[in-house]
């Protein structure tokens, strides 16, 4: 699909997400394998992580939906998440073969959890997670993350962010993105929208940002580009612009990546990617969570990196990180996405 031409809310969850009972014993002779090469890589004296590597990194989305269950069934009720913890600890490496070692729906949420645990928030990790989502997968995050933590998502970021920030998370987690009306989301009702924005923003004293706020996230992506030309057409920049001329701070951030992952998904993955590589200190956390989440898309994801950066993914990698995290992170994407 060409998401410029024809833009659209990308999904994230495999299918499996979605199904009710995932039964150990139609689960194929692949994932068994995949199994037995864990458990043999954490018995006896010492861990071979080389082999964990190995055996997590190459996995998919759809995948890492079926270890941990038949890997419990195989192994007398062994958690992987929780072997994964015990045999590679807090680091780096550790915390990615933990995230991999869960379906990706729970993975992102003791990604979350993660975010807003300890002193202060991690912003960018949330808004990350949270933003641009699409309503099946939003309502499927919402329900896990009450059935692993008996939280209500919403409470806890309510109570974990404030200001613009706030509005742009809770306006995304009502999962209320419009479906497209063509008949609805006409050329009248871009140019209305476009107007509201500018009328609520540069157009008066001070910014009432609920106007630019509900737009992008509620607007279905083909609805939103229309928005986009219109207001470019009328006012001489786009809603990009519009973004950083009237907000600022973490509520900027969070909003620019909502407008971006709807609008140029890949592009604004890939200035992500980077980003987490950027200045003194490679933010590991925000590179493993964003290479794990993305690793549906990230073929699409190289391929706009190499062409903004010259630059390929896996030699960002190699760049920033080193080891075993190191080779977990490039199998992942080389997983879905081989270097030439």
């Amino acid at each position: 699909m060409n998401y410029s031409e024809d833009p659209t809310t990308i999904d994230l969850y495999p299918e499996s997400a979605f199904e009710e009972d995932l039964t150990p014993d139609v689960l194929g002779d692949d994932i068994q394998d995949k199994c037995k090469a864990i458990h043999k890589a954490c018995k006896g004296w010492g861990t071979d992580e080389d082999a964990l590597v190995e055996a997590l990194g190459s996995t998919t989305a759809d995948e890492r939906m079926k270890i941990p269950i038949l890997f419990k069934e195989m192994f007398e009720g062994t958690d992987l998440k929780i072997l994964m913890k015990k045999e590679c600890g807090k680091g780096d490496l550790g915390q990615a073969l933990q995230y991999l070692a869960l379906p990706p729906v729970q993975a992102e949420c003791v990604m979350i959890k993660t975010a807003c645990s300890g002193v202060g928030t991690n912003e960018k990790l949330l808004f990350s997670i949270l933003c641009g989502r699409s309503n099946a997968d939003m309502e499927l995050l919402k329900k896990t993350y009450y059935k692993m933590y008996t939280d209500d998502l919403v409470s806890i970021v309510s109570g974990e962010v404030g200001g613009i920030l706030k509005k742009v998370l809770l306006g995304s987690l009502q999962a209320a993105e419009e479906e497209l009306d063509e008949e609805f989301h006409n050329e009248d009702k871009a140019i209305a929208d476009a107007e509201s924005i500018f009328e609520s923003g540069q157009g008066r004293f001070g910014t009432d940002e609920s106007h630019l706020v509900k737009t992008i996230v509620m607007s279905p992506p083909k609805h939103l580009k229309q928005v986009n030309l219109q207001y470019c057409d009328k006012y001489g920049y786009t809603l990009f612009k519009a973004v950083e001329k009237e907000l600022g701070g973490d509520g900027e951030d969070a909003l620019l990546y909502a407008l971006g992952i709807k609008l140029k998904p890949f592009e604004t993955i890939a200035n992500f990617i980077k980003g987490a590589c950027a200045g003194i200190g490679t933010d590991e956390l925000l590179l493993t969570c964003t290479l794990v989440r993305y690793q549906k898309h990230l073929p699409n994801v190289c391929a706009t990196h190499q062409k903004l950066f010259d630059k390929s993914i896996q030699t960002r990698i190699l760049d920033e990180c080193k080891g075993d995290y190191e080779t977990l992170l490039l199998a992942v994407v080389n997983r879905v996405s081989p270097e030439e």
